[in-house]
């Protein structure tokens, strides 16, 4: 197979370079929004004295860019035709989230909060998938220009990877259901006009069958959020979420009764994929940067770049960033032709190297650059900062390792 970028995506990237000239580097140079990426970059997004939740203006920003993106054609490449996209590959998308990852920190892709002017959608694609017709004409296109927002609540304080043991339930009362539980690191409850609750209505612990997704209005009685998680990364949008005799109508349902967590797993592959190539385009960023700065950073007489003790360590990052972007691009061409399930454990292996490669790249080109680089008008404490949760989040590192065991030992696969 020929892994280089096919013309059609080639031409879409080079389309998307120079909208990002002409339309959203002069947005980022406006107005100071500079100090959302440079050195204040961390102190113009937060608000400390509000739980450290994103500040209003940063959301703004990043909303107009969003819209300039849509109405230039390339928000919703991802998306299906009948939701105004272009049915994206999950190889185009490899190419694209490499591509803009590599060019570092910038408006037109700021991951920290999951933000690009080609978005990826798995809410929306999950209610395309399983929603009624009624819940994709309320959530789908609303969610997509921000009209409506659905966080995602699976994980609980006492279960993260475990997911078929929720503590929280849900029980019938007449037509209605009563929901009762709390929720762990529930993203994005700050903004959101909903969330997408997983709750055991029947079975027993351990069982995937038994857990069903709910659409909980915020605003409900009984939806409490006591705190926000400050994290590494800050600012934060990681809500403590309590439900407390929460009543939803059984209209509230995504899927099927007892399905949820088909409906939890709908996106986890294409989400995977397109995270792992983020992480090769940063971790390629951090070695050019450093290879760039050894070149022209004269110590004791001569270039760093002459030096064996800087050479060898950024010569196994760019190996390892080569062999990823091989592996990355061609399992994305497997997800595209294939059963999802069938390349489930290529998948894992692209997520958890590339995951961890972006931090070793970010942490040797802070070495390379020295007290530069350990300061924050360098990028690479914030790319390592952002980049160390996708080691946990999203099934940690040990999760992805075990999922490849299992097809290595036969112990699962189809």
């Amino acid at each position: 197979m020929d892994h280089a970028t096919p013309p059609e995506i080639a031409r879409l990237l080079a389309d998307i370079d120079a909208f990002i000239a002409e339309r959203i580097r002069p947005l980022e140079d406006a107005d100071d929004n500079i100090r959302f990426f440079d050195h204040r970059r961390e102190w113009a997004r937060t608000d400390f004295e509000n739980g450290g939740l994103p500040r209003p203006e940063w959301e703004e920003l990043l909303a107009e860019a969003r819209r300039r993106a849509d109405a230039a054609g390339f928000y919703r490449y991802a998306l299906p035709k009948e939701l105004g996209g272009s049915d994206g590959t999950n190889l185009g998308m490899a190419h694209i989230r490499e591509h803009l990852a590599h060019q570092g920190l910038g408006l037109h892709n700021d991951l920290q909060d999951e933000s690009s002017i080609v978005g990826n959608f798995p809410v929306v694609q999950l209610m395309w998938k399983f929603g009624t017709p009624e819940q994709k004409e309320e959530f789908c296109e609303p969610q997509i220009t921000g009209e409506r927002a659905v966080a995602f609540g699976l994980t609980e304080p006492g279960h993260g990877s475990d997911a078929t043991w929720l503590e929280t339930t849900a029980v019938r009362d007449g037509g209605d259901w009563i929901v009762n539980g709390a929720k762990r690191f529930n993203t994005g409850m700050h903004r959101a006009t909903h969330d997408l609750v997983f709750a055991r209505t029947s079975g027993r612990q351990g069982e995937a069958r038994g857990i069903t997704a709910f659409l909980v209005p915020t605003d409900a009685p009984g939806v409490h959020i006591p705190f926000y998680w400050w994290t590494f990364n800050m600012p934060t949008d990681h809500a403590e979420v309590e439900f407390r005799d929460v009543r939803v109508p059984g209209s509230a349902i995504v899927g099927e009764e007892g399905m949820g967590l088909a409906v939890a797993q709908t996106f986890v592959h294409e989400n995977r994929i397109r995270q792992a190539a983020s992480g090769v385009g940063v971790a390629q960023y951090c070695i050019d940067e450093s290879v760039a700065y050894a070149r022209e950073r004269i110590a004791f007489g001569r270039p760093l770049a002459e030096r064996q003790a800087v050479q060898w360590p950024l010569v196994e990052l760019h190996t390892e960033a080569e062999m990823l972007r091989t592996l990355v691009r061609k399992t994305a061409a497997d997800l595209d032709a294939r059963h999802h399930m069938d390349v489930s454990d290529k998948v894992s292996m692209c997520n958890y190297r590339a995951n961890r490669l972006a931090c070793q790249a970010a942490d040797q080109a802070m070495q390379v650059h020295g007290g530069l680089g350990y300061t924050r008008h360098k990028p690479f404490e914030h790319i390592y900062r952002h980049h160390r949760r996708y080691r946990i989040t999203e099934g940690s590192e040990e999760i992805q390792m075990r999922r490849v065991a299992g097809h290595l030992f036969g112990y699962i696969g189809r």
